[in-house]
């Protein structure tokens, strides 16, 4: 077993009195104490390629997999009782990897989350999910801690519930107590064990704070009006260390946000405006990262109302401003090295008397000003005026999450987020950040042409180009409050939300982009000044 097994036996999240722990052990198979035992298991394996695994199912694996009931196709489960007295374990599940030469860090954390989920579904109290080799290379050389941080995030983001408001006996039972399995590491140097800690509570961390964003995003609306969401998205960033400050009504006209007040017109409930800051002491005065989300509570359309049908998924217009004030608690409680500003412009888009109108002509705090052709396209709006906060406030390269366009889900569909920016060295950091973080996204393209379609007959830029490259043309609307900064849009429309159950993901918010946030504020050292 090597170096490993003295130092790893024991390792433990700490977590909050309610949650379930986390526990790392290098201990062999036998010994682990669980009901449950979860092996992932790849293609074309063969039952001898770990050592006395089938003898400890009877020869049930051997069996499932000569006769193609088990196949190892990707998150496919196949769970048996262990057969032999030597093991404590009560049942082992083998859960399909696919490819062996196809794993990594994001293939680790989806197995880790199926395996939690599948493990709520059968009501066990107590899991064990195995690293072993095979999944990564026992060499010197393997990134041990980054999967160990992802299998981390994955269980617990299987921690989620989504059905908070139901009376009735859940579908599920609680998150089990999680035991992480190490097995046969290499030898590891002196560093390890805090290194292995380390990635553990990280990993730990990155899960919860994306568990929080996905409660808020999950809030019914006449739940989660401007004014509850910025009290609640307080509490989540100030319980990290962040600080916060929320500004009332009064407070966004005074600094001339003509696009939030606008948007906000049509409901009783008034726009609020969240501020969080991490300033850590020591920080360099640059670079300053600039996190702008989106925060529409309920998005009726406006005066341009939406079809009625799945108008109630429009509570989740606000996953962006989620998924900041979550990254803001993550960032603070991970220690990153630099200024962070968070801003979160947030309201609700109803049709009342007051609601702006299509052909209006609202003017932004920055002095430009904006013909509103359609009030659905109200996102865009209240993240211009969010942008130039950021600035004000002293960033130095911007990045915005929003729920924004129909059209980014008809060009990429629900399993990826788009990705626009300039320039392309930081739109190309954002891209290798989210994919580590397990947040798929897919470039695209911000031509000069594309500027035409928002030409305006009477204002500095209308709020919509059409149908046509619609998620671009939006994209676009934005760049104009960018000030020339780095910036990059990441619109979520499609993956913010899971229309159906997967094994690794189920029906309702994702929490997408809080992992990639969060992971951004600790690159700096990549950026150009």
């Amino acid at each position: 077993m090597g170096a490993a097994t003295a130092f790893m036996d024991n390792i433990r999240m700490p977590s909050a009195p309610s949650a379930p722990s986390i526990v790392v052990t290098s201990a062999r198979l036998t010994s682990v104490d669980v009901d449950m035992l979860v092996v992932p298991w790849f293609e074309g394996e063969e039952p001898s390629s770990l050592e006395g695994i089938d003898e400890a199912t009877g020869g049930e694996l051997a069996r499932a997999l000569g006769s193609k009931e088990f196949s190892s196709c990707p998150f496919e489960l196949f769970v048996t009782p262990v057969a032999h007295s030597a093991w404590k374990a009560g049942r082992l599940a083998f859960i399909g990897g696919g490819a062996a030469a196809a794993f990594d860090t994001a293939v680790a954390r989806k197995l880790a989350t199926a395996a939690g989920l599948a493990s709520r579904q059968r009501r066990v109290q107590r899991l064990g999910f195995v690293l072993r080799p095979g999944m990564a290379p026992a060499s010197g050389d393997v990134d041990v801690a980054g999967f160990l941080q992802a299998i981390a995030e994955g269980l617990t983001l299987a921690e989620f519930s989504g059905s908070i408001y139901k009376t009735g006996a859940p579908a599920q039972g609680p998150a089990p107590h999680f035991t992480i399995v190490l097995l046969d590491l290499p030898d590891t140097s002196p560093e390890s064990p805090t290194r292995l800690e380390a990635a553990l509570s990280r990993g730990r961390i990155l899960g919860e704070c994306s568990n929080l964003a996905r409660e808020l995003a999950n809030e019914p609306g006449n739940r989660l009006t401007p004014r509850e969401f910025a009290t609640r998205a307080a509490a989540v960033a100030s319980g990290g260390g962040a600080s916060v400050e929320i500004l009332d009504e009064r407070q966004i006209e005074e600094l001339g946000m003509g696009l939030l007040t606008g948007v906000g017109r049509g409901s009783d409930e008034p726009p609020r405006l969240i501020v969080f800051r991490h300033e850590p002491p020591g920080a360099p005065a640059r670079p300053v990262l600039g996190l702008v989300g989106k925060g529409i509570t309920f998005d009726t359309g406006g005066i341009s109302i939406k079809p009625a049908d799945g108008m109630e998924r429009m509570k989740d217009d606000m996953a962006g401003g989620a998924a900041v004030a979550a990254a803001m608690r993550a960032i603070a409680l991970l220690g990153a090295p630099i200024r962070v500003i968070g801003i979160v412009p947030s309201a609700e888009n109803m049709p009342g008397g007051g609601a702006v109108k299509p052909g209006d002509v609202l003017t932004s705090a920055e002095g430009k000003t904006v013909e509103v052709i359609n009030t659905d396209a109200e996102g865009r709006l209240i993240l211009g005026d969010g942008l130039w906060y950021a600035r004000k406030l002293g960033a130095t390269h911007l990045v915005d999450v929003a729920t924004l366009t129909g059209a980014i889900v008809v060009a990429l569909g629900k399993s990826a987020s788009g990705l626009f920016g300039t320039p392309e060295w930081w739109v190309e950091v954002v891209r290798r950040v989210a994919d580590r973080a397990g947040d798929r996204v897919w470039p695209m393209p911000l031509y000069d042409e594309y500027r035409d379609q928002l030409k305006s007959e009477i204002a500095d830029i209308s709020n919509t180009g059409g149908r046509p490259a619609g998620a671009i043309t939006a994209a676009l609307f934005l760049k104009e409050f960018s000030g020339g900064l780095p910036w990059v849009h990441l619109d979520v429309a499609g993956t913010a939300w899971a229309e159906e159950a997967c094994p690794y993901l189920p029906k309702g918010p994702s929490g997408v982009a809080v992992r990639t946030l969060a992971e951004l504020a600790f690159t700096a050292n990549r950026w150009k000044q």
